[in-house]
């Protein structure tokens, strides 16, 4: 085994962990978002279903105040870049099931990535093995 061989194993080994590292952050951001997606889909749907209800409205730094809210027809959805949309309370459950398809998809595929990259490197660290005994054949 040449030294310049482990070391370039060594290194394609480094940099398959802090991928597999970068992808398992990912898929907790995607994890995030989908709760908060699903909280929100319930959100909506239990206003459509009560007339009028007290809610906590944030104000920020952990501050919320009392308010009375109507059951609204109209929803306001951010879809991104700050800008808002109002959609009719129907399309706005539509809006948020497909965003969660989306993450569900993005959560599948990072999971997918994952799996290829700890397989390849559960390969390198088999060759590296084999190198070693090569190195160090048994007496």
């Amino acid at each position: 085994m040449s030294e310049e061989q482990a070391q370039q194993l060594l290194y394609q080994m480094q940099m398959l962990e802090s991928y597999t590292t970068s992808l398992d952050q990912k898929e907790e951001a995607i994890m995030t978002f989908l709760r908060e997606a699903i909280s929100s889909v319930e959100s909506v749907r239990g206003i459509n279903q009560k007339q009028e209800f007290e809610s906590l409205i944030p104000v920020g730094l952990g501050t919320y105040v009392k308010a009375n809210v109507s059951g609204a027809s109209k929803i306001l959805l951010d879809v991104g870049a700050g800008i808002m949309v109002e959609k009719e309370h129907d399309s706005a459950i539509n809006y948020l099931e497909s965003r969660i398809k989306e993450l569900q998809v993005a959560l599948n595929e990072t999971a997918s990535q994952k799996h290829q990259i700890l397989m390849k490197l559960e390969q390198l660290k088999q060759e590296m093995n084999r190198l070693i005994q090569s190195a160090n054949p048994p007496k």
